[in-house]
């Protein structure tokens, strides 16, 4: 009975209702492809997007505390990044060995996997090792060894809602520091500084940064939700490269057309 007991009981602090989190990282996701495919000028779509890392991440560090086989799951994410590739540097004009969010979320994986076995001491070199992958080997360039140690802390913070809000916002301020700024959202103009709080100034600059707003997906992380919705395996895996082939069919369809033409 104790162990029926202790097996159903949450083995995280936070949103373990991963089917609805990886609906709405994709929504996220394709609205920031979206953005930066057409819209690169309306920065307002960006922001969405800076939502999907984080949900993923999320999602694998509740993944790996109920997968039967760790070893399974890492392949599907390199099968289905090795599969991505070619439409993803091809539909977003990436250079080809600039390499998408699978490998990023595979070696954040790898870092989670050392520290939990711990063999032959796994867990202090383990992650060291693959955040010097991420510098050697070109891993999404939007996020890097940044996107891998933010998995490997929202993964250990997972115990406490409290430590996964602190991780949260501490690594979006961090994460923030060096990209762009907003001067206005959705056409009003950014408050940029206090009369009264000269010093709150440098704050509210952190808190412009578009990556900052990756902090919108917090409240996703952090607060349990009830029924969970289930969604096949095989969604997000197909999401990923399907959407990106519509963006590159549709950026790319002059090309197309004519190759077709002169095929034909």
């Amino acid at each position: 009975m104790n162990g029926t007991k202790n097996a159903a009981l949450p083995r995280t602090d936070g949103n373990e209702n991963t089917g609805l989190i990886k609906l709405i990282a994709m929504v996220c996701m394709i609205v920031d492809h979206v953005g930066a495919a057409f819209f690169p000028q309306v920065r307002e779509l960006r922001l969405v997007g800076r939502m999907a890392f984080p949900l993923f991440a999320w999602c694998l560090c509740v993944s790996v505390e109920y997968t039967r086989n760790i070893r399974k799951y890492a392949l599907r994410l390199l099968i289905a990044g090795i599969i991505s590739q070619p439409v993803y540097f091809w539909a977003m004009n990436h250079r080809w060995y600039e390499l998408n969010v699978f490998f990023e979320l595979l070696f954040g994986l790898n870092a989670i996997v050392a520290v939990r076995e711990n063999r032959r001491g796994s867990r202090y070199w383990g992650p060291v090792l693959a955040l010097l992958s991420t510098c050697i080997i070109n891993v999404n360039q939007n996020y890097g060894w940044k996107g891998v140690l933010f998995i490997l802390l929202l993964y250990l913070s997972r115990e406490r809602r409290s430590s996964i809000v602190v991780t949260m916002i501490a690594f979006c301020l961090y994460w923030g520091q060096s990209t762009l700024q907003l001067t206005q959202l959705f056409g009003v103009p950014l408050v940029r500084e206090i009369s009264f709080l000269p010093y709150a100034s440098g704050l509210l600059n952190d808190l412009s940064r578009v990556q900052f707003w990756a902090i919108l997906a917090l409240p996703l992380i952090a607060i349990p939700m009830g029924r969970r919705l289930r969604l096949p395996k095989w969604v997000f895996y197909a999401a990923y490269p399907g959407h990106l082939l519509v963006i590159g069919v549709i950026r790319h369809w002059g090309e197309i057309t004519r190759a077709v033409s002169q095929w034909l």
